[in-house]
C-alpha cells in the first residue's frame, strides 16, 4: 500500500509538473504572439525599403477628439516638428493679430492625419497660435477618416467637406473657415476673416 500510495503521489506530482511546464508554454507563445503582432502591425505601415510612414495606412490615423500631443507622438511627430519650425508667418498680419481681443474667440479644427494637406497646414496653425500666444484649451480638436467621418457627436453639423478645416468661432458665433488650403495664408486668411467680426 505504501508504495502504490508513493506511486500515485508521483505520478500527481509529474502531471501537475507537465501541465504548469505546458501552461507557461503556452504563456510565452501567447505573449511572443502578441509581440510579433503587434511588429507586424507596425511594420504594415513602414516602407521596408525607404522606411516612410505610409499615412494612408488606417493605424496611423487619429480619430475623434484628440489632443496636440498625439500628433506630436510617432508616427506624427516628423512631419509636425518639420512643419513647425519651418514655418515663418508674415510679420505684417501677425502683428495685427496680436492686436485683436483673443479672449472671445475659439477654434475647431478637423484634420486627417492622412491627408497631406492637413500635414502640412496644421503644424503652420499651431506655430501661429503659440506666437500668438492662443490657450491651447480653447482650440478643438477632430480627427477624420478618408471619407471626413468622425466618431464625434453632432459631428456633421459641422458639414466638414475637406480637411483640413479650421473654423473660428466669435462669442460661440461661427465667424469663418479656412478648408483645405488658404487663399492667401494662414495668418493672412485669419486677419480676414476675424477683423470682419472685431
Amino acid at each position: 500500500m505504501d508504495k502504490i500510495d508513493r506511486f500515485y503521489t508521483v505520478l500527481v506530482a509529474i502531471l501537475m509538473f507537465s501541465m504548469v511546464s505546458l501552461s507557461s508554454c503556452k504563456t510565452k507563445q501567447l505573449a511572443l504572439s502578441y509581440a510579433d503582432e503587434y511588429v507586424e502591425e507596425e511594420e504594415s505601415f513602414v516602407d521596408s525599403v525607404t522606411g516612410e510612414i505610409n499615412y494612408y495606412n488606417s493605424m496611423t490615423w487619429v480619430l475623434g477628439y484628440f489632443t496636440r500631443d498625439r500628433l506630436e507622438t510617432y508616427p506624427h511627430e516628423s512631419w509636425m516638428t518639420e512643419g513647425y519650425y519651418d514655418y515663418a508667418p508674415q510679420s505684417a498680419f501677425m502683428n495685427a493679430l496680436l492686436d485683436l481681443r483673443w479672449d472671445n474667440v475659439t477654434v475647431t479644427l478637423v484634420m486627417g492625419t492622412w491627408c497631406p494637406d492637413s500635414r502640412r497646414e496644421v503644424p503652420r496653425f499651431l506655430r501661429i497660435m503659440d506666437i500668438l500666444d492662443f490657450p491651447a484649451d480653447k482650440i478643438t480638436y477632430i480627427g477624420v477618416d478618408l471619407d471626413k467621418q468622425s466618431p464625434v457627436g453632432g459631428y456633421e453639423e459641422l458639414d466638414i467637406q475637406r480637411v483640413p478645416t479650421f473654423i473660428f468661432y466669435v462669442n460661440n458665433s461661427e465667424a469663418g473657415r479656412i478648408i483645405e488650403v488658404p487663399t492667401s495664408s494662414l495668418e493672412e486668411d485669419m486677419v480676414n476673416i476675424l477683423f470682419q467680426n472685431k
